[in-house]
């Protein structure tokens, strides 16, 4: 059996200039992509007992059980717009022009080929 060693030492993190890319590396995540990330770990906590169910997770998040059915909405979105819109970053500049309330009217839709469709109607920022 070989010996074990452990080493330890400062690490500083720090950036250097800033980010062109508008990505996760730049640190600048869009609120409908938290909002997205925050209805699957809503989902998952719910799916594995964790929390009895969405009027709970409404309770423990400070928050009004419609609010939480809007944020679960995003649920139902097409796997493939759930993953654009997590990976959405926010523009550069101002303000994001999508806000939640632009995206329930899609999320009522059980058609994914319509949801794909209404979703490429958006506006582009």
């Amino acid at each position: 059996m070989t010996p074990s060693a452990t080493v330890e030492s400062a690490v500083r993190f720090h950036r250097r200039g800033r980010e062109v890319d508008n990505t996760l590396a730049s640190g600048r995540v869009s609120r409908l992509a938290r909002l997205m990330a925050l209805a699957l770990r809503c989902d998952e906590l719910v799916r594995s007992g964790q929390v009895k169910n969405f009027a709970e997770l409404a309770r423990l998040g400070h928050v009004s059980r419609a609010r939480m059915s809007q944020i679960m909405s995003l649920l139902q979105l097409a796997p493939a717009l759930q993953e654009e819109l997590l990976f959405r970053g926010r523009p550069e500049h101002g303000r994001d022009s999508w806000h939640l309330r632009l995206l329930l009217p899609i999320t009522a839709v059980l058609c994914w080929r319509e949801q794909r469709r209404r979703w490429r109607q958006l506006p582009t920022p």
